[in-house]
């Protein structure tokens, strides 16, 4: 097979597994390609010698399959990357939760084998895709997890007029609001109350944050909606969120939320179960009393 990988370049994120872990790459005799900033880290910062074939930036490669080592953010980050080229992915998780980045450390010659060796299992996720006008240079429209509007820090809390589907539904009064893909429902979503929801359901979530009134809960939709948003606020400006990288925006930017034209692969190499993870990640279900 023919890798492409990427990984996180800060220290904190190093396993020590990444020589053992290319070097398996390489005996199996498989294609390695590497994000060029990341072989840098490993090369000059970490002093490794890493085997590779051809190094790519930005989203110049192609590949039968990308990894991404890292934790959960370099997992979405990697995500936006590959975008609609339709390649599967698969994470190394060297983080500290590895919700996406599944893989652990002490997993990965076995797993890395049996994607080589074609054992894996494909989950299909949505994405969701903003449109509007004034998107900053370097932001990607698409996001694995959730879209945000949010209040700056210092003002208070924004009015977040939505319409679904053309229909003016509600306007939330809230610090913001949170619209997530199922990926997501386990992200910030879940942090500010909003569902958990299984993988391969094919819906979109709103979660209000720190609403106003109690009337406002969070509400589950048909991914193939199309969300409308108009914003004000008493600063005159309110930031937006796509997958944790934000960046500010006038009031009343026109703002539009969809499923994107495409989906992510997720490469499970072995028999994945959504409960059994939520229940030794996140806790789910865990009585303290015992």
């Amino acid at each position: 097979m023919r890798f492409a990988i990427f990984g996180n370049t800060s220290r904190d994120k190093f396993c020590g597994h990444e020589q053992q872990f290319f070097n398996l790459l390489r005996s199996l005799g498989d294609g390695i390609s590497v994000d060029r900033p990341y072989y840098e880290f490993l090369t000059r910062t970490m002093g490794l010698e890493i085997p590779c074939d051809t190094l790519f930036d930005g989203s110049d490669f192609t590949a039968d399959a990308v990894i991404s080592v890292g934790g959960d953010g370099t997992f979405l980050r990697t995500a936006t990357r590959v975008a609609d080229k339709g390649i599967p992915m698969v994470g190394i998780n060297t983080g500290r939760l590895g919700f996406l980045a599944d893989i652990t450390t002490d997993r990965i010659t076995d797993a890395i084998t049996r994607i080589h060796n074609g054992q894996y299992t494909l989950e299909e996720r949505n994405l969701l895709q903003i449109n509007m006008e004034g998107l900053p240079q370097g932001h990607t429209p698409y996001a694995l997890n959730d879209i945000a509007i949010l209040k700056h820090d210092i003002s208070s809390m924004i009015q977040v007029a939505t319409s679904v589907g053309g229909t003016q539904m509600i306007t939330y009064q809230a610090d913001g609001l949170v619209v997530a893909t199922p990926t997501g429902s386990t992200a910030y979503s879940l942090s500010v109350g909003g569902p958990i929801i299984a993988p391969g359901t094919n819906v979109i979530c709103l979660t209000p944050v720190a609403p106003h009134s109690l009337t406002m809960r969070p509400l589950v939709l048909p991914a193939n909606e199309t969300i409308r948003l108009d914003v004000t606020s008493r600063s005159h400006s309110f930031l937006v969120s796509i997958d944790g990288k934000s960046f500010s925006c006038p009031e009343h930017t026109a703002i539009e939320i969809s499923r994107a034209p495409f989906k992510i692969s997720v490469m499970k190499p072995a028999k994945g179960d959504f409960f059994a993870t939520l229940r030794e990640k996140m806790l789910w279900g865990t009585d303290s009393r015992k």
